[in-house]
């Protein structure tokens, strides 16, 4: 890309099953595309992505496939003089590893709090059980004694 004329562009499309980012990140359904721009100060990386990654539901335990998405904009320049606030200096290669900041873009979409639905009610309390899926004894035996209470 570097020896092309100014206006070059080139689409590289990613597309992965598995994808590991290291040291701790694991990804499935990868997929992506990078559009690179040849401009007068270098070249402009373009890229939207997404993927999923394993995560555990904060309320009830389970594991569900988080979709994360990322996008960015960056500039490599060709020198110094010509670089842009964030300072990418292309590579005397002309190889750029994506990966550092892929890795950044889905970290920073990961949700603080993984929910496995927007209505999930969550463990008892007492005995663990996922009233997902039934409630249990202590569940009913709190709805019996709130209704009591209530008539009372």
């Amino acid at each position: 890309m570097i020896s092309q004329p100014i206006g070059t562009s080139r689409d590289i499309h990613l597309d992965f099953p598995s994808l590991s980012l290291p040291p701790d990140f694991e990804f499935i359904d990868f997929q992506g595309v990078v559009r690179i721009n040849r401009t007068p100060q270098g070249l402009l990386f373009q890229g939207d992505f997404m993927a999923k990654e394993s995560e555990q539901c904060v309320r009830c335990l389970t594991r569900l496939w988080q979709p994360l998405h990322g996008e960015f904009e960056e500039l490599y320049a060709f020198s110094y003089r010509t670089a842009s606030e964030s300072e990418l200096i292309l590579p005397e290669d002309a190889n750029v590893d994506m990966a550092p900041l892929v890795r950044e873009l889905l970290l920073l979409d990961v949700p603080i709090s993984p929910l496995c639905k927007p209505d999930c009610k969550g463990l008892c309390p007492e005995c663990g059980a996922d009233l997902n899926v039934s409630p249990c004894e202590h569940v009913l035996n709190r709805a019996e004694s709130g209704s009591i209470n209530g008539q009372a």
